[in-house]
């Protein structure tokens, strides 16, 4: 697919920019309207696809569960494994559409392998995550960035605190959620790993504050989000930070995402989530 078109949809994921306008914008690439129409189906996510680990699973349990956010009643999908243990906690963090199917399976593939996941919503002081896209991505509008930023390093002391924990928490986010991954490198002191997939970096002067091992994977092509790489590594050296960064060449912004069919990278994602297992494997284990 014509690059133009995939870096449109992406500033159409990510910025202000009206469903009406980013129809009209894909026609002109496309050609016609027709032409758009029949594009969009494999720019959007289809979430059939968002099944690689069962709700059925018999190796794990699922479950919606609530605890205190700052100011609200924070909400999230938890998934966990069924045998009886202390297992490693990992906190899910969603792209900029929300709590969706996609996000929920990445936490039944994380209690899979065995650690207890909790996929929390964002959105959950606004009611929780609309079906509609449109609307869940308007609804980050409303988002303070501090109180959000407290709701998260909150999931991570009730993930802390559960009776099956091993005290060890982790962390992985994607798009806006492997930006708000990296701040909670920067602000929660016990956190063991925080696993960013192309998320927006930290201020440079706010990097020395880590104190968690963080592991970075970025598409080749995605110039938006790669710009901030140098400035990010170089900041990670100098405060001698333990870190690993991939990128992943021919890779778009988005590639693990498998109900995001032009921008899924099969290669590109099994390995980086084989690094991610890993890395989960070493520090929260």
């Amino acid at each position: 697919m014509d690059q133009r078109i995939i870096n449109l949809f992406d500033e159409y994921t990510h910025k202000p920019l009206t469903r009406d306008n980013f129809l009209k914008r894909l026609a002109k690439l496309a050609g016609s309207t027709s032409a758009a129409l029949a594009l969009l189906p494999l720019l959007e996510v289809n979430y059939a696809n968002a099944a690689t680990v069962a709700e059925n699973d018999d190796d794990i349990i699922t479950e919606d569960i609530h605890y205190d956010g700052d100011g609200s009643t924070m909400g999230g999908y938890l998934a966990r494994p069924k045998k009886a243990g202390k297992y490693g906690s990992v906190l899910v963090i969603h792209e900029n559409r929300g709590l969706n199917p996609h996000t929920k399976d990445i936490a039944r593939r994380i209690a899979k392998a065995g650690y207890i996941a909790l996929a929390a919503d964002a959105l959950a002081p606004f009611g929780g995550t609309p079906a509609n896209e449109d609307e869940a991505r308007a609804a980050f509008a409303k988002i303070d960035a501090q109180k959000n930023l407290n709701n998260f390093l909150k999931g991570l002391d009730y993930l802390k605190a559960r009776p099956d924990s091993n005290g060890k928490t982790g962390c992985v986010g994607f798009c806006w959620g492997g930006g708000l991954a990296n701040q909670l490198a920067v602000n929660s002191p016990t956190l063991k790993v925080a696993v960013a997939y192309y998320g927006r970096q930290p201020e440079v002067a706010d990097i020395p504050k880590i104190k968690s091992f963080v592991q970075l994977h970025y598409g080749g092509l995605d110039e938006r989000i790669n710009a901030g790489i140098p400035a990010y590594e170089e900041a990670l050296k100098a405060a001698g930070i333990k870190y690993e960064l991939y990128v992943y060449e021919g890779a778009q912004h988005a590639f693990l995402n498998d109900t995001a069919p032009t921008r899924y990278n099969p290669e590109a994602a099994k390995l980086a989530w084989e690094r991610t297992m890993k890395i989960f494997k070493e520090k929260i284990a």
